[in-house]
Formats: structure tokens, sequence, C-alpha cells
């Protein structure tokens, strides 16, 4: 039990150090100011047609509420999509965010239009 209990030990150890080796400057913090709950959120690099899996790592993001994204993303990219699904169902769509410039990005949507800001 002692080694079963240190190989989880390691391994947890191991998988901390992975997470901040791979950390970079398009890592950002979500904030919700939508107006609405954001149940999923997708990051695509600018000009790529896929959004990939749902990336935000808890089940739901209250308006007001913030969360931090943690995503692959390599090559050095900065400019991102990010498209959120709220608990109604409905999309939207923020295009060409530099994620590279800031540590949070506030996402807010008014039904129509939408904007980023960064800090």
């Amino acid at each position: 039990m002692t080694c079963l209990k240190n190989i989880f030990a390691a391994t947890a150890l191991c998988a901390g150090f992975a997470g901040t080796a791979f950390a970079s400057d398009a890592d950002f913090t979500l904030v919700n100011k939508t107006g609405y709950q954001i149940d999923d959120v997708y990051v695509s690099p600018t000009k790529v047609d896929e959004w990939g899996k749902d990336i935000m790592g808890k089940d739901a993001l209250a308006d007001g509420e913030k969360v931090d994204i943690v995503f692959p993303h390599g090559d050095g990219k900065c400019k991102f999509d990010i498209k959120v699904k709220y608990n109604d169902g409905d999309t939207a769509e923020w295009a060409n965010v530099d994620l590279c410039e800031y540590t949070a990005i506030t996402l807010h949507w008014d039904g129509k239009n939408t904007t980023a800001t960064g800090e």
C-alpha cells in the first residue's frame, strides 16, 4: 500500500510540473459579463474552421464569475477565436482575440453584438 501511495504522489507531482511546464502566454482568465450562464467554452486559432472540445474545465460559469483557461495551443500563436455555448443552447463568438497581450479576457454579449476587453 505504501508503494501505491508513493506512485500516486509521484504521479501527482509530475502532473503538477507538467501543467506548469506547458502553460504559456495564451492561457488566460475568462470573465463572464455576458448576462448569461456559459456552459461550454471553445478556443481555436484564428482562421481555423474547427472548434474541438469544450475546454472550460468546470460545468458552468455564471454571469460575473471567472475561470482560468489552460489549453494546448503550441507554435507561439497569440490570435484566437473564442466561442461559448450558453445554458439555453445559444452560442456567441469573439474573433481575433490576442491572448498573449492580456492575462484576463472579459466577454460581453448583448444578444446581437459581442465584445471582449482585456486586462
